[in-house]
């Protein structure tokens, strides 16, 4: 197994972990119901995906 020589540097640990960030992802709104719903995803309110029905959803009464 690898066994590194010299230690790696603090500035050099902190250039690597900058992208580990948490990131919001894209919202869109669904132009069937008008919900917010994460982009390219299944509308979770009425269950439509890009003008069509992606998951069947029943309504509760």
């Amino acid at each position: 197994m690898a066994h590194p020589k010299r230690r790696q540097s603090k500035t050099r640990t902190a250039k690597r972990r900058t992208h580990h960030k948490a990131v919001v992802p894209t919202m869109a709104v669904c132009p069937n119901c008008g919900a917010w719903h994460i982009y390219h995803r299944v509308c979770g309110e009425c269950g439509h995906y890009r003008g069509q029905v992606a998951v069947k959803k029943e309504v509760a009464v």
